[in-house]
């Protein structure tokens, strides 16, 4: 279900924090990178399983950049399995979830490909396919919804 509580598109920077509640995380500070076309979240030990007859995904996160101490694990129903090319040129079959996005004004379920980015700078890219007709980014600007926004946001949801 898409709710957006305003007529008119968010602006965000180039880098925000997000929220995805439904996994259970803490809010988590994403690139966000139209050059790629779907989401991508941080996953490691990926186990696949089967839950009611449907295909879903075990997976640990780290959610803090540069610190592999914290582990959270998730769960989520697979949706698809692409084969994603990366920035690199590196081809790669992901697992594919929809899960929740929460804004402070605004939520929408968004596609997300899992896949490890322990040497990235960032846990999750937002790519254009969640923005389309909801977001405008400002290239010049970070943060603009501030971390606490994403808390309060995620409390709400």
């Amino acid at each position: 279900m898409s709710v957006l509580l305003q007529d008119s598109p968010i602006s965000i920077g180039w880098r925000e924090w997000l929220s995805l509640p439904e996994l259970g995380l803490p809010p988590i500070k994403a690139k966000i990178d139209t050059g790629a076309r779907t989401s991508c979240l941080h996953a490691f030990s990926l186990q696949p399983f089967s839950r009611d007859g449907k295909p879903w995904v075990r997976f640990g996160m780290h959610p803090n950049q540069r610190d592999i101490s914290e582990e959270i694990f998730c769960e989520a129903e697979v949706t698809d399995e692409r084969i994603v090319t990366d920035s690199g040129g590196h081809r790669e079959t992901r697992y594919v979830i929809l899960t929740q996005l929460v804004l402070p004004t605004a939520s929408w379920p968004i596609e997300v490909t899992l896949t490890n980015r322990d040497s990235m700078r960032f846990r999750m890219l937002l790519g254009r396919s969640a923005m389309q007709g909801r977001i405008v980014v400002m290239p010049d600007q970070s943060y603009l919804l501030g971390k606490m926004a994403s808390i309060e946001a995620e409390k709400l949801s």
